[in-house]
Formats: C-alpha cells, structure tokens, sequence
C-alpha cells in the first residue's frame, strides 16, 4: 500500500454520500492541526473518495493544498460502495469502557480534549445512568423493544 500526496483539488467527494459529517469537520481539523494528517484519504482511480470525507473537508478549512491518499483501485465498483459504508458503519458498532477512557483522560494534561470532543461530564456515570434512562423503549409485537437514543435518535430493537 503507497500513500500520494495528491492536491485537495483533483479529488472529489462521493456525491452520494449517506452520511452527513458536518458535525465532526471542526473535530477533525483540532485534530489534523494538532496531530498532523496521521490517517489517509481513501480514494478511487478517478479521484472520488472512498472514506475520508472529513478529514477531506476538514483539510479544505484548514487551507491545506495537499493531502495524503491511497488509491483503492485493487477494489470492484461495487466493494468500492460496500467499504465506502463498512468504513462508516464500524464507527457506530464501538462502546467506550467509561473507566478506562476516564483514566486515560486524567492522564492528558498538556492538551484541552473538548477540542476534540471530550468533555468530563460526557463520562460520568451518573450522566451515562440518565442517558440509558432517557432512551424510549416501546415495546413491540412479540416482545422485542424498539429503543431510541435521545441524543441522535438511532433507532435499534432488543
């Protein structure tokens, strides 16, 4: 696998695009100017992105003129959609370990991590406690229940 450096301007977004990432843009440029562009963007052999819509938006507000890629064109048209979702889907089937993350984040001291999305009272359990009071459960036909998150309004059964 080779990363290119390819100017921001002979690439081009998926123009169907499902997910709308207009919230993280801020995020992700605390980050790339932060960290530095550390995770590639992924794109097809004419250019259109496969993943990395984000990070592709956030180098446009940072003013950058070139950013890093790789060219997925070892994939059919077709695994080109499937991994264009996959890549996203993932993201949403993680869980944080409160604990852990608590003590990782007591341990940064030098960097203000809500730049990056964080903040204190997004851990607590008594915050995670009234999340999961929050959610509404209805009960459906056969006994399964359709629950929705307050926060997004992901819809999941269980």
């Amino acid at each position: 696998m080779q990363v290119f450096e390819k100017k921001i301007e002979d690439i081009r977004p998926y123009e169907n695009n499902p997910r709308d990432n207009s919230k993280a843009i801020d995020t992700v440029a605390a980050s790339i100017k932060e960290f530095g562009f550390k995770v590639p963007i992924v794109i097809d052999k004419d250019g259109v992105i496969v993943t990395g819509h984000t990070r592709y938006e956030a180098s446009k507000k940072l003013g950058l003129k070139k950013v890093p890629c790789i060219v997925a064109d070892d994939l059919t048209d077709e695994q080109v959609k499937a991994f264009r979702l996959v890549d996203n889907k993932t993201a949403e089937l993680a869980d944080w370990d409160y604990d852990i993350l608590e003590l990782e984040l007591d341990d940064i001291q030098e960097l203000d991590m809500s730049d990056f999305g964080f903040n204190n009272t997004d851990i607590s359990d008594e915050d995670n406690q009234q999340e999961m009071e929050d959610i509404d459960l209805t009960e459906k036909r056969g006994g399964s229940k359709e629950c929705e998150c307050p926060a997004c309004g992901f819809k999941f059964e269980i």
